[in-house]
């Protein structure tokens, strides 16, 4: 009898241990959840099978449409809290041009900026549209992928809304123009249909609103900043934003570099040239007087906090309900020219140089419902509410108080800071840490000292000498994030980059920040983000607007302790012209360096107000001193910004009940007494007092003045700044504590009043 060998396939010598399959042949075990090659290999032919089908389908089904109605784009109307209109968008400016118009290096900076490789490239880059999408899924910003063909589909064939469907048509359009239309003509319609800025479509309409000359009249370095502004038109226009005058020049020199790497630019050639000068925007004269101010502030809102972005925006058809009340608005202008801008006369030189900022906030809310831009949109293009880089000077100083209370932080000796803990005022007094020099010693203002001073008096004397210790004793980390949490934003400039010298403040926040800070103390330390914007629609659709949460800045006590002692500032101080409003106001005077600006930053239980008078050369643009504005030998914070604020807040408020402030203090925090007990309110014991440029504490045991000293009717003309002296140097064995930025800085002498 035949033998007959049983085969057993798939066994091992382990016993029957990991057998895959049965006699059958069907796989068993934990193999059977593991496709086959077969299985991957069919699903993989498939899935590109329908990748190539729908590319193929695309393309047929998807044809070149003729051109969208960009050019006749419909306005967008801004209304007025009450429904009323405020403005609408200007008409489009645009002048097409031949490529043969426009200079080849003009050419070669746009492709520098934006597709390097247009020329040798397809129309689309699959990998950059990736890479793009994945840095915005994954909270790196939003960036295109799309190549210069892309742009010019989306700007002349099909709109600015970023959606799949529009993405998809833009893909497939711009792979059949490449196949039909050649690159020159492709390039041509992308300069021509291309936002530079300025309502300026096309890069005819951008020379002339830049340069005041033809795009054939361009030069090479005019032509890489014109590239320059397609990456973000409004914030790269330095007439608007002259703040972002780094982030231009970096731009601006990326272009440049470029065209040296593609071996478009000579070297030498490149080093040469000059950052050029624009010449001053002219806005449409729908947006004039205050309509223009308010429309950028909004489009700037909407884009910063990704409700429309610039793109969508100037497709048009909308209409945005704003925050701005429309008799709050008025009295704000009012008060303005009343107090300012009706006294100034053209003979007088420093008065060219006035400008003004202001905005103002309902805390409870967090709507702005006013803002002041400057005396015309038409004439000072730069906004004055929302500009960042005058220093606020000592309006920032409650900042640093806030701070102290709200960390518990304790002198040198260990001695809690509260409203009656007493300071050395002393001029130029060298500020210590752990009883080592920092090399700070700032100077008060007009170089007066004032020897042991509470800190209720300092804050109403804005004693720089006490105020600079105290940041070093608090700690200037810990300054900044109380600045940022009660609404700064974190990369304002200076606020990151000084040390002990951000107590006096050099950092540059727009006024509409530091109102959205004060606001923050007004409503018992609630910081409510601000928002200029109720309600947008375009076609009876409404756009969703994003959550605006709500966070405790600082502690209840810290905040209303900071409200008592900035109500001194206004009952007895450098503040008293804001008893004009009528109503219990709490406030700073503040002004900055070399007096460029003078503020005023203020609250009542209801509404808060912040008013800058600033000067800069009409020509120029330079920041200049205000000595001699007005009539006036020096404008401090507690002249017109005071003044403005009082009758705006007395027009704003009226006819509303007087509501008193509802404070809960710090322990420690109430009015001392001849005789102070508790280690909350002065130091212990007696202490020998520091003397100028001295290592040993700042505090010192003497009781500290019940009440401010009151200023006379007429203060006395001050004595104008002189250059400051020479500090006293740190020890070799402390880092020096100081500022990071300008001049001033590094030089480490301040010379602000309150």
């Amino acid at each position: 009898m035949p033998r007959h060998d049983t085969v057993r396939r798939g066994t091992t010598s382990g016993g029957g241990r990991g057998v895959h399959t049965d006699m059958s042949g069907q796989r068993t075990g934990w193999r059977r959840v593991i496709p086959t090659w077969r299985t991957v290999l069919g699903t993989v032919l498939l899935f590109l099978l329908l990748v190539v089908g729908g590319m193929i389908a695309g393309y047929l089904l998807v044809g070149i449409p003729p051109a969208n109605s960009a050019a006749k784009a419909q306005s967008n109307i801004y209304l007025y809290s009450d429904g009323s209109e405020l403005a609408h968008d200007g008409e489009v400016n645009r002048q097409n041009v031949t490529l043969s118009q426009v200079p080849r290096s003009v050419q070669q900076a746009v492709l520098a900026a934006e597709d390097r490789d247009f020329y040798s490239e397809s129309a689309v880059d699959p990998a950059a549209m990736v890479r793009a999408a994945w840095n915005t899924l994954t909270g790196k910003g939003k960036q295109s992928g799309s190549t210069i063909t892309q742009q010019y589909v989306k700007n002349y064939y099909l709109g600015q809304e970023q959606t799949l469907t529009r993405k998809a048509k833009e893909f497939f359009i711009a792979i059949k123009l490449d196949r039909e239309v050649s690159k020159d003509n492709i390039l041509e319609g992308y300069l021509n249909s291309s936002y530079y800025g300025r309502n300026a479509y096309g890069i005819q309409a951008a020379a002339r609103s830049y340069y005041g000359r033809d795009a054939e009249a361009l030069t090479t370095a005019q032509g890489a900043y014109l590239a320059s502004l397609l990456n973000a038109p409004s914030a790269y226009d330095l007439t608007a934003h002259p703040e972002n005058r780094q982030r231009v020049l970096a731009r601006w020199n990326y272009v440049l570099d470029g065209m040296v790497t593609k071996k478009w630019l000579d070297p030498a050639e490149r080093a040469a040239l000059e950052f050029p000068t624009t010449k001053p925007a002219k806005p449409s004269p729908g947006l004039s007087g205050q309509r223009g101010y308010l429309v950028e502030a909004v489009k700037n809102y909407l884009s910063d906090h990704h409700i429309l972005d610039e793109d969508t925006l100037r497709g048009g058809g909308y209409r945005i309900t704003t925050t701005i009340g429309k008799k709050r608005q008025n009295a704000f202008v009012k008060a303005v020219h009343t107090r300012v801008m009706d006294r100034l006369d053209d003979s007088r030189k420093a008065d060219r140089s006035v400008r003004a900022g202001g905005a103002s906030i309902d805390p409870a809310s967090g709507r702005v419902v006013a803002l002041y831009g400057g005396i015309d949109y038409a004439k000072q293009y730069v906004n004055g509410a929302t500009r960042s880089d005058y220093q606020v000077g000592s309006t920032f100083k409650p900042i640093v108080f806030a701070s102290a209370v709200q960390h518990r932080s304790t002198t040198q000796d260990g001695t809690r800071i509260t409203p009656n803990t007493v300071y050395d005022g002393t001029n130029k007094r060298m500020t210590v840490s752990h009883g080592r020099p920092t090399g700070f010693a700032p100077a008060n203002e007009d170089d007066r000292s004032y020897g042991p001073i509470t800190v209720t008096e300092a804050t109403d004397k804005s004693v720089n000498a006490v105020y600079a210790q105290m940041g070093i004793d608090v700690g200037p980390a810990k300054v900044k994030a109380t600045a940022v949490a009660l609404g700064i934003p974190a990369d304002t400039p200076s606020l990151a980059s000084s040390q002990g010298a951000v107590s006096l403040g050099t950092a540059t926040p727009s006024v509409l920040n530091m109102t959205q800070a004060y606001a923050t103390l007004a409503d018992h330390g609630t910081h409510r983000p601000y928002t200029l914007v109720d309600k947008v629609t375009k076609s009876d659709e409404e756009i969703e607007l994003p959550e605006r949460e709500e966070t405790a800045a600082v502690p209840r006590t810290a905040a209303d302790t900071t409200t008592a002692i900035l109500r001194g500032v206004v009952d007895g101080s450098t503040g008293t012209a804001a008893q004009g409003a009528g109503r219990p106001a709490a406030g700073k005077t503040g002004t900055a360096e070399e007096d460029k600006a003078a503020w005023f930053a203020g609250y009542t239980p209801e509404l808060a107000t912040v008013v800058a008078v600033l000067g800069q050369n009409p020509e120029s643009a330079a920041q200049e001193p205000l000595y001699g504005a007005g009539g006036l030998s020096r404008v401090n914070g507690g002249d017109y910004p005071a003044q403005i604020w009082a009758d705006y807040t007395a027009a704003a408020l009226k006819g509303r009940p007087v509501r008193d402030f509802d404070l809960r203090l710090e322990e420690g925090a109430e009015p001392s007494s001849p005789e102070p007990s508790g280690s909350d309110s002065l130091s212990p014991g007696a202490s020998d007092t520091p003397t100028p440029g001295s290592t040993g504490s700042p505090t010192v045991p003497v009781p500290p003045t019940v009440a401010p000293t009151r200023p006379t009717v007429e203060p006395p003309t001050p004595t104008l700044p002189t250059e400051p002296g020479p500090t006293t140097p740190p020890t070799n064995d402390f880092p020096t504590v100081q500022p990071q930025s300008d001049e001033l800085e590094r030089q480490m002498q301040w010379r602000w009043d309150g």
